[in-house]
């Protein structure tokens, strides 16, 4: 399953980093917005989640992320997310990236995770840019800040959207100085993050991909291992758990 020689450099590794795209939050149940599932209410989600969609069509946009956050609301972590909990105390220097918003590292516990496309369990206000986070979401109402009284959007990247600065550049920071780079179920297609891999192997790194099917990533992989992350991650466990 795993060769030789990525479990080599990950006995002696000191700083591993991994990227998680929707691919390892499918066997919690979470939707990934591709393909047939790309619609809601007979609209294209990358026609409502947009800052034009927030701006133009307040109400609709807040009627598909009350549904959002409804639908999340009873949603958990499965085996893959809690393997990262572990996986991330073997190493000196663990850096988890992830492009999803569904909190679902966070709640599984990982504890050092760089959010690239924000968490739609947090507000930001479009207006003083405050961050506060959700307890119950109202689908009747359009929230509004109770600093400015201007509209809350959810703290999420929207299509179209430039990332947080910030966590891009940290991300950029640790992909570039990590031994091991392990890509788990994205599909190595959204820029920036798509870039996040290359980064790693120009400066030395072994590149791990870890998906259900090949992506546009994996011909410049070092290692390519098909299976659900939700199956993989704790076999991964049991083995740093001897070589480690």
């Amino acid at each position: 399953m795993f060769s030789e020689k990525v479990l080599l450099r990950l006995k002696n590794a000191y700083n591993v980093t991994a990227i998680t795209g929707a691919g390892i939050s499918v066997d919690s149940g979470v939707p990934t917005f591709r393909g047939a599932d790309g619609l809601w209410n007979n609209h294209k989600v990358e026609e409502i989640a947009t800052l034009d969609g927030f701006e133009k069509n307040t109400e609709t946009f807040w009627e598909f992320y009350h549904w959002r956050r409804k639908q999340m609301a009873n949603i958990k972590p499965n085996l893959g997310h809690y393997a990262l909990v572990d996986i991330e105390n073997y190493f000196e220097d663990f850096n988890l990236i992830t492009q999803n918003t569904d909190n679902l590292h966070a709640v599984a516990g990982s504890t050092k995770f760089i959010e690239l496309h924000g968490n739609i369990t947090r507000n930001r206000c479009s207006g003083c840019d405050d961050v506060t986070v959700v307890i119950n979401s109202d689908a009747a109402k359009i929230p509004k800040c109770s600093k400015c009284g201007a509209a809350l959007k959810p703290d999420v990247v929207l299509f179209g959207e430039e990332l947080n600065k910030k966590a891009l550049s940290r991300a950029q920071e640790v992909s570039a100085v990590c031994e091991v780079f392990i890509s788990i179920g994205t599909s190595a297609l959204v820029e920036p993050a798509a870039s996040l891999p290359y980064i790693a192997k120009g400066n030395g790194a072994y590149l791990l991909e870890i998906n259900t099917e090949r992506t546009e990533l994996s011909d410049n992989c070092d290692e390519v291992i098909i299976a659900p992350a939700s199956k993989l991650l704790p076999t991964l466990v049991m083995i740093l758990d001897r070589i480690r």
